[in-house]
This record gives C-alpha cells, sequence and structure tokens, in this order.
C-alpha cells in the first residue's frame, strides 16, 4: 500500500507542478497593462485545480480502492454485522486518512460512522439509501444530513456473487468546503459554485447558496441566470461574461466527470480589462481542462498499474499465496498497529529430492497441495505467505509464542500424515518450523533471523521437529 500512497502523492506532486508551469508561462505572455490583473488570476487558479483533486478527486479515489478491500466485504456480508469490528475499521482509517468514513449495511439497515455514532436506516425516514440502492449507478455524490450538512461519495459494495451489501464511502461536513471557499474569496475576490446535472447548486462559496434542510438553490433562481437568454440558460456558459449587483463577472466552466457536476469559476473584471481578461481566463481554464483530462488519465493507468502490480508483486504465481513483498508488506502494517505477532517459518525437508526424483512438476504439485492444506489449518486472523522456494511464512497476530509453537505442530502433524498425489505416484512430505514472536515494533529481518535460527536447529536435530528461538533484547 505505502508503495501505491507515494505513486500517487507524486504524479499529484507533479501535477501540481505541470499546473504552475504552464500558468506562470500564460503569465509572462500577458502585457504589462494587466501584468497585476493577469499574476492575481494566474495564482487563482491552482487553488481550483488543488480543491477538484484534494477535496473531491482524492476522496473518490481512496474510496474506490478501499471499497474492493476483502476485509469491507467480510465486514457487510457477514451473517451477523460485528459492530465493533466495523467500528474499529472506520476508525483505523479515520487515522490513516484523516477523513470521515461510513457504512451503510444492507444487513442491518444500519449507517455507522467512523466517529462512533449510527443512524437507523429506516425507509420514508432516510430516503438517500432507497434511492441510490435501487439506481444503475455504483458511484454517487449526494447532499445529505441536513442539520449538519455533509458531500457524501457513496460506493455500492458487493460480495463476490454480486450480491449487494450496502455502501461504503466518505462524508464530509460542507464547513470545510466554506472555509476553504472562503479563505480564496478573501484573497482573490473569486466564487466558485458547483452545480449538479439538473443545475442544482451542491457547493458554492456564498454560504446563501448552499444546500441546507434538504432544499437546494437552482441556478434558474439566481437574478443573473434569469438575465440570461433561453438559448445561453440552456447551452455552455463558459466566456459569458454576466453582471452581478452591478458588477462584470466573467464565468469559465469545468466538467467534474466522476460526479456529473459542473464548476462554475466567477471571475469579478473591471470594464476596461474585459476583453484582455476574456483571453487569459479563456486560455488558462482550457489549459485547466487538459491539465484535468491529464489528471484523469493518470488516474486510470493508475488504477490499472496497481492492479497489475498487485497479481505480480504480492501474489506468488505458483501457489496463489501471498509472496515476500506482500508478506514483508503485511508483516509492516501489523507493526504499525502495534500488533504482537509469532513468527513461523516453514521449510519443507529433503524438497531438492522430489525435484531431481519426480521432476519439477511433481514438486510444484507437492508446493500447490501444501499451500492449500496450510490455508485449511489456518485461523481467521493468521496471514500464510510464500517466503520462497520451498520455504512457507506464516503470521499469527495477537499469538504468544508458546501458543504459536503448539499451532505449528498442529500443522507439523497434519503435514507429516498427509499423502500426496502426483498422478501416478504419492509423495509423503515432513517440514521443520522456526518459530519466533516480538510484542514491539521491530524489522521484519529481525524476527526472522531468530525464527531462521529455530528453523537451522530443527534441521541439526533431525527434521521434522519445531523448535522456538526468542529474539534476545538487547
Amino acid at each position: 500500500m505505502n508503495i501505491f500512497r507515494t505513486l500517487h502523492r507524486s504524479i499529484l506532486l507533479l501535477f501540481v507542478v505541470v499546473v504552475v508551469s504552464i500558468v506562470t508561462l500564460v503569465h509572462f505572455s500577458v502585457s504589462k497593462i494587466v501584468a497585476e490583473q493577469s499574476r492575481a488570476q494566474q495564482q487563482s487558479h491552482s487553488p481550483a485545480v488543488e480543491l477538484i483533486v484534494e477535496q473531491l478527486m482524492k476522496p473518490l479515489h481512496i474510496s474506490e480502492t478501499l471499497v474492493k478491500a476483502k476485509e469491507l466485504q467480510d465486514l457487510m456480508g457477514a451473517h451477523t454485522i460485528d459492530e465493533q469490528a466495523v467500528f474499529s475499521s472506520l476508525k483505523r482509517l479515520h487515522r490513516e486518512f484523516g477523513m470521515n468514513f461510513f457504512i451503510a449495511s444492507e444487513k442491518s439497515r444500519r449507517q455507522y460512522y467512523s466517529d462512533g455514532t449510527t443512524t437507523e436506516l429506516i425507509e420514508g425516514d432516510v430516503s438517500w439509501y432507497f434511492k441510490y440502492k435501487n439506481s444503475a449507478q455504483n458511484e454517487i455524490a449526494d447532499i445529505g444530513k441536513w442539520e449538519d450538512t455533509h458531500f457524501y461519495i457513496d460506493l455500492k459494495v458487493f460480495d463476490e456473487n454480486q450480491r449487494f451489501l450496502g455502501f461504503f464511502g466518505v462524508g464530509k461536513s460542507l464547513r470545510s468546503f466554506l472555509d476553504i471557499f472562503a479563505r480564496y474569496k478573501d484573497t482573490y475576490g473569486y466564487d466558485f459554485i458547483f452545480a449538479d446535472q439538473d443545475k442544482n447548486i451542491t457547493l458554492s462559496s456564498d454560504p446563501k447558496l448552499v444546500a441546507a434542510n434538504s432544499q437546494f438553490t437552482n441556478l434558474a433562481d439566481l437574478p443573473w441566470f434569469k438575465d440570461l437568454s433561453e438559448e445561453q440558460q440552456q447551452g455552455s456558459l463558459n466566456n459569458l461574461l454576466v453582471k452581478i449587483n452591478g458588477f462584470d463577472f466573467l464565468v469559465a466552466e469545468l466538467n467534474i466527470q466522476p460526479f456529473d457536476w459542473t464548476l462554475y469559476l466567477m471571475t469579478p473584471l473591471e470594464s476596461r480589462q474585459t476583453e484582455i481578461s476574456r483571453g487569459f481566463i479563456f486560455s488558462v481554464v482550457t489549459l485547466l481542462v487538459l491539465i484535468f483530462g491529464l489528471f484523469l488519465i493518470i488516474y486510470n493507468l493508475l488504477y490499472y498499474f496497481k492492479k497489475d502490480m498487485q497479481k505480480t508483486r504480492q501474489i506468488d504465481v505458483l501457489t496463489e499465496l501471498p509472496n515476500r513483498a506482500s508478506m514483508s508488506l503485511k508483516f509492516d502494517g501489523l507493526m504499525y498497529e502495534k500488533t504482537s505477532v509469532s513468527l513461523v517459518l516453514i521449510n519443507l525437508d529433503n524438497f531438492k529430492s522430489v525435484n531431481e526424483t519426480h521432476g519439477r512438476k511433481a514438486g510444484d504439485i507437492v508446493l500447490r497441495q501444501i499451500a492449500s492444506m496450510l490455508q485449511l489449518e489456518l485461523r481467521d486472523q493468521d496471514i500464510l505467505g510464500r517466503w520462497g522456494g520451498e520455504e512457507f511464512l506464516l503470521l499469527l497476530p495477537n499469538t504468544g509464542p508458546h501458543e504459536a509453537v503448539e499451532v505449528a505442530e498442529t500443522v507439523r502433524n497434519r503435514l507429516a500424515n498427509m499423502t500426496i498425489t502426483t498422478g501416478s505416484m504419492s509423495i509423503q512430505m515432513t517440514a521443520s518450523f522456526g518459530v519466533s514472536f516480538t510484542a514491539i515494533p521491530r524489522a521484519i529481518n529481525e524476527v526472522i533471523a531468530a525464527a531462521d535460527d529455530a528453523l537451522f536447529a530443527a534441521k541439526r536435530e533431525g527434521r521434522n521437529v519445531v523448535r522456538l528461538q526468542l529474539i534476545e533484547e538487547h
């Protein structure tokens, strides 16, 4: 996860650098007569892009990634919803990403928030859930929670059989948007208006236009919009000059495709600067559209890149278990959460002779069947992966060293009594086990080293045994 988060941040940083660089070039092309006006306009558009990326696209991207997590599907698809586990996951996500997440469960008909509160999903009282449940869309942007109005990103969650499990997403108080808009307006004097496909105003820098008590202001209710011709009202408002309270404003229009919203950037102009500023704003908004399109392309490439990387770098192709890199990340995650862990190295005894006697194809069959058996022996919280060659790694969270030895003994005995079939022949296998333990955050190499010493002792003592090596404190 960390590698993709770093990659994503790097792309966003590159994106901002490109925006600033291009707009700066445009700035120096403007005549000296409008130099100060041009500089103010150039500086004002970077926050517009930052707002879209940081406040809308980033929460959407994070939610789209998390909604595919098996942990979430297991929580929402359980026969009985474990509310304690639900709140624990939501609070962990809140700590990690600094956002307010929620789960709306079809099973329990309750909505759970990362702040520990819940809402009963009663048809007639909570309209959004039942409205969007039956819609064809799987991703919805919505305004709700009217006692403290919020902007929501609602993503449908399905199990592997495409059975609807409910919604997962992010909720952000509109107060946070108003604070950002207020700072922007104080600095540059420009206004934002976000409107949906029905021209209902969803977000705005003008607090009087923000939705409240389930009522939206429509663009058609605004005096300046009423003054437009019917043709102008039905068409694009981009590059249109309008008069608001006696002042001229130039409208820049930007489509936010994932939400099917439109951003209207209202630029105040003095009459003698109108024509030059019109060309400048048009150029900058054109650049914003192109850069925003580039961002969407990069976003989709990142998604498919991550998907491919997960397959090629995190999964062992032969056994379909997490590979060494993936297990290292999972261990780091447990250390980040300050979870005590027992670590078990499992090394198949005399595996080289299987390849030499029966061929590599038979060796591959042995590894696959043993991997399947090990998975069946694990508890729900245990994590199994292929560490390399004929070696497997087992992580036992919240498990003490002596309990881990008992688990390893059970697995060792099960393997020793297992008959592996490779077509026309049967093979008996054993394995040696090295166990180590840490109750405090450590590097995986330190814990592996102790388990490796225990494994070496097990091999030296005749194989098919379990040995424990505790880490020496310095």
